[in-house]
C-alpha cells in the first residue's frame, strides 16, 4: 500500500532594515519571537541593505529599488516593496512584521485565518486605514499595488501620508481589504499604558489575548522596559514583562 503525504510549503516571515534606526539585535530578537511562538516551519528573512550580525537562521536579500526623490521624508514607503512580483525565491504565504513589535503568544492564527489580505485596523483613524506594523498577503499576488505606486507617486505622495494610507485604501479598492481581529494585535500606548493617574501608580499591563504589541511613535521597546516614555504628558512605569518576550 502507498502512503502520499503532502509537502506542504513553509510560510514566510518577512521584515525590513535599512539606515541605522535599528541595529541587527532587532532582527535578532523578531526572528527568536517568531521561533517561540509558530509551530509552521517558516523561513525568516530580512530585506536589509547591511546584513552584518545577522544570526545565521536569518536570511536575507537586498531590499528591491524603489526610485524614489533624494531627500523626502522616510513615511514606510520601501515597506511596498514587498508587493513585487518576484523577490529571489520566495513564494507562498507571507507576514510582515515591523521591527519594534513584540511577540507575547502564538502566531500560528495568523496564518490560518481567511483572508487574502489582512492589516491591522489603525488604532485612531475611522476610515479605512491600517497599520501596517503586520500584515499578510501572498507573494507575487498583488503587483499592482507597487505598480501604481511608481507611476503615480507624486499624486498618491499629495494625497497619502504615508505607505499604510495609500496600501489600505488601494487593497479595499482594488482587492480585498480585512483586519486582524482587535485582540490580536495590541498598542502598547493605547491597550497597555494604564488609564489616567493609574499610571502613575501601576506599570502597563499585557493584554490576555494579545498576540504582538505593537509600538508606534514613543516610548520603543526598550523605553517602555525601563519606565522611560518618550514623551513628556505620558507616564510610563518600568514595564517588566516586556523582557519575557523581547529577547
Amino acid at each position: 500500500m502507498r502512503l502520499c503525504f503532502e509537502v506542504m510549503d513553509p510560510v514566510n516571515i518577512i521584515c525590513m532594515k535599512w539606515g541605522d534606526k535599528y541595529d541587527a539585535s532587532y532582527v535578532n530578537k523578531l526572528y527568536n519571537m517568531v521561533s517561540r511562538n509558530l509551530s509552521k516551519e517558516f523561513r525568516f528573512i530580512c530585506l536589509t541593505d547591511d546584513n552584518s550580525g545577522f544570526l545565521p537562521a536569518v536570511e536575507s536579500f537586498d531590499i528591491p529599488k524603489l526610485n524614489l526623490p533624494e531627500g523626502i521624508p522616510e513615511r514606510g514607503w520601501t515597506k511596498l516593496v514587498t508587493f513585487s512580483k518576484h523577490i529571489s525565491d520566495i513564494k507562498g504565504q507571507c507576514l510582515f512584521f515591523d521591527l519594534d513589535l513584540i511577540i507575547v503568544n502564538s502566531i500560528d492564527e495568523l496564518f490560518d485565518l481567511p483572508g487574502d489580505f489582512l492589516i491591522i485596523k489603525d488604532f485612531i483613524r475611522r476610515d479605512v486605514t491600517g497599520n501596517s506594523s503586520v500584515y499578510r498577503f501572498e507573494m507575487g499576488k498583488f503587483p499592482d499595488v507597487l505598480e501604481n505606486f511608481q507611476k503615480n507617486f507624486e499624486k498618491i505622495r499629495s494625497k497619502f501620508r504615508n505607505e499604510q494610507e495609500y496600501l489600505s485604501d488601494y487593497m479595499q479598492k482594488n482587492h480585498s481589504l480585512s483586519y486582524w481581529p482587535l485582540a490580536w494585535c495590541q498598542s502598547f500606548k493605547k491597550h497597555c499604558i494604564q488609564k489616567g493617574l493609574k499610571q502613575f501608580f501601576l506599570a502597563p499591563s499585557l493584554p490576555p489575548e494579545a498576540k504582538v504589541i505593537i509600538f508606534h511613535g514613543k516610548p520603543n521597546p526598550p523605553e517602555a522596559l525601563i519606565g522611560k516614555s518618550g514623551k513628556w504628558y505620558r507616564k510610563v512605569l518600568p514595564t517588566l514583562w516586556i523582557a519575557e518576550h523581547w529577547k
